[in-house]
């Protein structure tokens, strides 16, 4: 769309919980409320409007066995615009992503560096691999690395335990993340167990993604810090074929891995009951396919969240948590138009009807 065309969203813009407006104008690539003057060149758009849909959890350049070249990036990243992601937090990824932000098509992203796993407690190809007394010189690479945000993988199966286990010493995590925080960053943990969390939340960490072995002693330490999670559960979903895979070597954690995906949804509704923040992310990259997160939102609502929160989770309030602005007055324009009203039927996130990326028309 040129500069000089004014696109006029006609029908509802849904800004925030109370925040519901008559539509919007995109002028110059923002976002105003007030008809522009002498406009001529208008170019109309009907339906409800959310800001662009943030995927919190996402790993655009990462493939199943490693970094993928920018081609394979390329298309990673147009997929989820595909469905109305236009902001990603990309949680891990060992390729430079960086030629993205210079593309007026693709979804901004925000990066937390490479992952930083234990020396063969990871995904071979992921992460830098190394031990406890290296971590603070490797949280403070990738915090300058990063946009802000360093991943650590806080536990994996430990091979002479058979089952999931902490990555990191208590001291070594304090270190760690005092160090990102010193230099600006937050700091969130891949975990799927119960046994890191006491530890990590209690030195300071900020999120936590997937959180599976949330427990109910722990979840009052995590509202009370408030650590926020992203569930992925699209990503659990696949936790029975996982443990079918390894049942045989790993009994011990195969078994593991079950319980924790019976308990998924009642794990994320005690948090999200409890005050906990709760955000969408897909796990997207990697084994995952992009394009997911109409699907998480639903998950989400099949976990126990009103669709109106769920909605908050993967629009408006994620944009809010990762400091990054909504549909409000003089924001760039990145919004996405739904044939009907998505708080009746979550659902409609899997269909744009268009969207809308720094105030152009892009599908």
């Amino acid at each position: 769309m040129s500069e000089r065309v004014v696109l006029h969203v006609k029908g509802r813009v849904l800004a925030g919980p109370e925040d519901v407006r008559d539509g919007l104008w995109v002028v110059g690539g923002r976002i105003t409320y007030d008809r522009p003057a002498g406009a001529r060149d208008v170019r109309t758009v009907e339906g409800w409007a959310l800001p662009g849909l943030v995927d919190a959890h996402c790993h655009v350049g990462l493939g199943p066995h490693g970094p993928v070249d920018d081609a394979t990036a390329e298309q990673q990243a147009l997929a989820d615009r595909e469905v109305g992601t236009l902001l990603i937090r990309d949680a891990g990824s060992p390729s430079d992503t960086r030629w993205v932000d210079d593309r007026e098509d693709l979804p901004r992203i925000i990066r937390a560096g490479r992952h930083i796993a234990r020396t063969r407690r990871y995904i071979r190809g992921y992460a830098h691999e190394i031990e406890p007394g290296d971590l603070v010189a490797y949280v403070a690479r990738e915090a300058r690395r990063g946009d802000g945000w360093v991943k650590l993988v806080g536990d994996w199966i430990d091979r002479d335990l058979g089952d999931l286990a902490p990555a990191w010493p208590r001291e070594a995590v304090e270190a760690g993340i005092a160090e990102a925080h010193r230099l600006g960053a937050r700091v969130t943990a891949h975990c799927f167990a119960e046994d890191s969390l006491r530890d990590l939340v209690e030195a300071g960490i900020d999120c936590v993604e997937h959180a599976t072995g949330l427990t109910e002693d722990l979840i009052p330490l995590f509202a009370s810090r408030g650590v926020a999670i992203v569930p992925t559960l699209v990503n659990i979903a696949t936790f029975p074929a996982l443990a079918d895979g390894g049942a045989a070597k790993y009994p011990r954690w195969s078994a593991h891995m079950r319980r924790l995906h019976e308990r998924r949804y009642d794990t994320v509704r005690s948090a999200h009951d409890a005050g906990i923040p709760v955000f969408v992310g897909t796990d997207a990259g990697g084994t995952l396919p992009h394009g997911l997160v109409a699907a998480e939102v639903a998950e989400l609502v099949t976990a126990g969240l009103p669709a109106t929160e769920a909605l908050a989770a993967a629009s408006w309030a994620a944009r809010a948590w990762l400091g990054r602005p909504g549909l409000e007055e003089g924001a760039p324009a990145d919004l996405v138009v739904y044939g009907s009203d998505p708080r009746e039927d979550v659902g409609v996130l899997a269909a744009p009807r268009r969207t809308v990326l720094r105030g152009r028309v892009v599908g």
